[in-house]
């Protein structure tokens, strides 16, 4: 009973706190905007100011909602590649899937001068590299899933997927070491990961592409728990492993691949999310991780992106960094705090 009443009452301050940071992620910026003319604006009135309210509606509000996204994705695919690999160190990029985007946008970026210049430019285009992005992540997943179908070991198919990695990334360096040094910027900008150049129409694909996995997701739930104490356990409950196997890396691909294709490859949030989730509410159970996890996805995302708009000024820093900043430190606190209350 008491720890009911604690969760609902970590439950109901994450959703206070999502809904609170929500708000000042759209009021900070280059251009400061009162938290007053935030809220009419979301409500459909009219802000004092013609410009606050366009700055609003089509920049800072669809850059919230991606973070809200991002975070959410990529926490909650952590979160199953951990379980499903009995892996602490397992991230939603486990598979191959950011390393297989970012070959189909070094592709695109990196060999453009070997196309004709009609074609080049839209391969160039935000929408082009989206393509490309997704693309990549696809046919790395097309392979994964194919092996995933032939090997009964669980741990074969991580092996599977880091190798996939390591293969595209060395095409990659390939790839950057006969570029331009133009073309070498963009591409390391894309790598950094941003959130801002989403459109209304990508944010509406994005929201699609989430909902999606987090549906299979969450009927993954009690499976996820049968996996804790292992293949075999979750055998004798008579569980479909190789079926739900599947479907949690189809879920995960879902989610990690259709936020790198819009946002790039964002490092941190899927790895750490996941423990920090565990370590506050102090329980293995999924039921209560999924929503914790989702959460806690959300409202560090805003965090990460309200620090990396260095609120005042025109200077944005790059969501990769801040996140890994911001992040790293947090986990290890929690741990040595976990350690000291187990002592």
């Amino acid at each position: 009973m008491q720890n009911t009443n604690r969760n609902t009452l970590l439950f109901s301050l994450l959703t206070l706190s999502l809904v609170f940071l929500f708000l000042i992620n759209i009021c900070l910026g280059s251009v400061a905007i009162p938290i007053k003319d935030v809220f009419n604006s979301l409500i459909g009135e009219n802000s004092t100011k013609e410009t606050w309210q366009y700055i609003i509606i089509n920049y800072r509000l669809p850059k919230a909602i991606a973070a809200i996204l991002v975070g959410i994705g990529l926490s909650i695919s952590g979160l199953l590649m951990q379980t499903l690999f009995r892996n602490p160190l397992a991230g939603p990029y486990v598979l191959g899937l950011s390393s297989g985007a970012s070959l189909g946008v070094a592709t695109v970026i990196l060999g453009a001068t070997l196309l004709p210049a009609g074609l080049s430019s839209i391969l160039l285009s935000s929408y082009g590299i989206v393509l490309a992005s997704s693309l990549g992540s696809f046919v790395v997943l097309m392979a994964v899933l194919a092996v995933a179908q032939r090997l009964r070991d669980t741990m074969a198919i991580l092996i599977v997927g880091l190798m996939f990695g390591s293969l595209t990334s060395s095409i990659v360096g390939t790839l950057t070491y006969f570029s331009t040094a133009e073309q070498l910027q963009k591409f390391t900008f894309w790598s950094l990961g941003n959130l801002g150049n989403l459109s209304w129409s990508s944010i509406v694909i994005l929201s699609i592409c989430v909902t999606v996995g987090l549906l299979l997701s969450l009927f993954s739930i009690k499976p996820l728990n049968a996996l804790l104490l292992g293949e075999n356990y979750a055998r004798s409950l008579g569980m479909n492993y190789e079926r739900t196997r599947l479907i949690i890396i189809f879920a995960t691909s879902i989610l990690a691949g259709s936020i790198t294709a819009y946002a790039g490859p964002i490092a941190f949030i899927g790895l750490a999310v996941p423990h920090i989730a565990k370590l506050v509410f102090q329980t293995s159970n999924h039921t209560i991780l999924f929503w914790s996890t989702l959460l806690f996805g959300a409202i560090i995302m805003l965090i990460c992106d309200s620090i990396s708009q260095l609120p005042g000024s025109d200077i944005t820093l790059p969501i990769n960094a801040v996140t890994s900043i911001f992040g790293a430190p947090i986990v290890i606190w929690l741990l040595i705090r976990k350690r000291k209350m187990m002592n």
